[in-house]
């Protein structure tokens, strides 16, 4: 009999004919495996259910089940046999610094896919995450700074390391007027939300996307949505956060509770906010300037060790080529008016 595991990690596939063919006939491949892997399987439907005495094994059993499901994916046959040598070579390379593949601090898992750093920035982003319980992250559109914040949380939620996903952005009118725009206030600021439903879908799947929003487990809200809240054990990520005011970002940082992280994301260059009216001047302040919640906290919190900061760069655009050359195009036009 195993001795009672500390750790578990639960990971639900969309498909569940493909969970049976990773699970194998009558779970054969799961019971296999526990005779070479000290772990505890189970399975409710789809989903699978991994217990160990160790977070580190978790994490590589994770890793092994969601390979085995991407193979599956593509048309490939996997059994015992294949999962089995799949997970030594994920030891070897996690014990190998020099040729390393699968690199704990550069892959994160989530139910639907595996997501691996694609450049050194983003490595260093992921690398923050795990450090430190507070990180702003600014660059332009196309890095993958929300996707991979994103990501960052569905795992740790997956993990159990939170209990709790909270995703929020301002919502700055742009044209339309909120009250003009048709439906109830749901409706209203969901098209505000759409980027950050979209991620989390991609890596969840509808299903249980839908499962954890009524279970409250991932909440996604506007910025208004968050004031007199302290949330412990959750991870907080703040989209399109150059659309802050001073005061909503100031009421965002201090939602933080005990056992939690927040994410803050931004764009320097895309500021949505209008300029300071001469009448709004404050001191120090110069009219023309924003009020731009991101530029004054970036300003303000520099120097507090505790806090990460991590600035994407146009080289780092992940999305089509095409994405990088407009950047570039907006950036010279920018520079040329100013």
């Amino acid at each position: 009999m195993n001795n009672k595991k500390n750790y578990t990690t639960s990971l639900t596939f969309d498909d569940p004919l493909l969970a049976m063919q990773l699970f194998g006939p009558l779970e054969s491949n799961l019971k296999e495996l526990s005779q070479y892997i000290d772990a505890n399987f189970s399975t409710k439907g789809s989903e699978l259910f991994i217990s160990t005495n160790s977070p580190k094994t978790n994490e590589n059993l994770a890793l092994l089940f969601a390979k085995g499901y991407e193979a599956l994916q593509k048309g490939k046959h996997i059994d015992f046999y294949y999962l089995l040598n799949t997970y030594t070579a994920i030891i070897e390379n996690n014990n190998n610094s020099e040729n390393e593949t699968i690199s704990h601090s550069d892959t994160l898992i989530t139910p639907r896919k595996t997501i691996t750093a694609r450049n050194n920035t983003q490595k260093k982003f992921l690398e923050l995450i795990r450090e430190k319980e507070m990180i702003f992250a600014t660059g332009p559109a196309g890095t993958g700074k929300s996707y991979l914040a994103v990501a960052a949380a569905v795992s740790m939620l997956q993990s159990k390391r939170v209990k709790k996903i909270i995703l929020t952005r301002p919502a700055v009118e742009a044209g339309e007027k909120l009250g003009f725009l048709p439906g109830d206030m749901e409706e209203k600021i969901n098209p505000y939300l759409r980027p950050l439903y979209d991620a989390l879908g991609d890596m969840l799947g509808t299903a249980q996307l839908i499962a954890k929003q009524e279970s409250g487990q991932i909440e996604v809200a506007p910025l208004a949505f968050m004031r007199g809240r302290t949330l412990n054990e959750s991870f907080l990520i703040l989209d399109e956060a150059q659309n802050t005011t001073r005061e909503q970002m100031k009421m965002f940082l201090t939602r933080l509770g005990y056992g939690s992280r927040a994410i803050i994301t931004g764009d320097l260059t895309q500021i949505d906010l209008p300029p300071i009216h001469v009448s709004q001047l404050l001191e120090g302040e110069k009219k023309g300037e924003t009020r731009s919640g991101l530029i004054h906290a970036l300003k303000l919190l520099k120097n507090i060790p505790e806090i990460g900061f991590i600035h994407f760069k146009k080289s780092d655009v992940v999305r089509h080529p095409l994405v990088g050359q407009i950047v570039d195009a907006y950036e010279i036009h920018d520079n040329t008016e100013k």
